[in-house]
């Protein structure tokens, strides 16, 4: 056995470790700092945020922004007022109106006006008719006995009455009180009509055929909210007045 090396196993053994050399040089040492290796199939995760958007799921992590104080202070929705367009809200129409509905809570103001105005209308004509049955089954007894005084003195004399209305604007309700269980109601009639008297001969004793005149009436109706006779009677007049 020969105590020396192979020249050709020392000029390997000399590559060898300059090889090494080398690679370490390049690649340097690891630290436990290196970063792992890069997957590109491994599935990404993104960053837990510190709170849920608006549009998270049920359960994520919400922060509640403040509100505006007059946001906090206004109600969900506004009721409408129910006089709306018959009285102005807090007045003492308002408030009679208030008191019919609570004794009859199926009152409707819009019908009951519709009403007054074909009453109104009826009363008028039958009035100038001398049509007493028409005139005792819508006025009370007290008025009822005023127009037929009327009706009696142009029989009397021998005079008849004719109106025919051109126009009759919707009533405006200007005063409701109810008291004892009665409730009167006051409306302004404006209507345009032309009204006149003639005598047996036919010819005209008060008034003008050719004239349209502007009339406004305030009358009075009166009911018992909630009795079953459904029926408003004029139980007051305050006109005609010429305009």
């Amino acid at each position: 056995m020969q105590d020396s090396f192979d020249p050709l196993t020392l000029v390997f053994l000399a590559l060898a470790a300059f090889i090494l050399w080398k690679l370490r040089s390049v690649l340097g040492q690891r630290t436990g700092n290196e970063r792992p290796p890069y997957d590109p199939f491994a599935r990404k995760v993104p960053p837990k945020p510190d709170k849920a958007p608006a549009d998270a799921e049920p359960g994520a992590k919400v922060i509640p922004m403040p509100q505006p104080a007059d946001a906090r202070e206004r109600p969900q929705s506004v009721q409408a007022f129910r006089w709306e367009g018959v009285a102005k809200e807090g007045s003492a129409v308002a408030a009679g109106l208030d008191q019919i509905s609570a004794a009859e809570p199926d009152f409707d103001v819009k019908r009951f006006l519709e009403g007054a105005r074909a009453a109104y209308e009826a009363i008028v004509v039958a009035f100038s008719q001398g049509d007493r049955a028409t005139l005792r089954s819508l006025l009370s007894k007290e008025v009822f006995d005023g127009f037929d005084r009327v009706i009696a003195a142009r029989e009397k004399n021998g005079e008849r009455a004719e109106t025919t209305f051109v126009s009759i604007a919707q009533p405006e309700i200007t005063d409701v009180e109810v008291k004892n269980g009665t409730a009167e109601v006051t409306l302004r009639f404006t209507s345009s009509l032309v009204s006149v008297v003639r005598d047996a001969a036919g010819e005209v004793v008060d008034g003008d055929s050719e004239a349209v005149v502007e009339v406004i009436d305030l009358w009075t109706f009166s009911r018992a909210p909630g009795s079953r006779d459904p029926n408003w009677r004029l139980v007051a007049t305050g006109g005609p007045a010429s305009a």
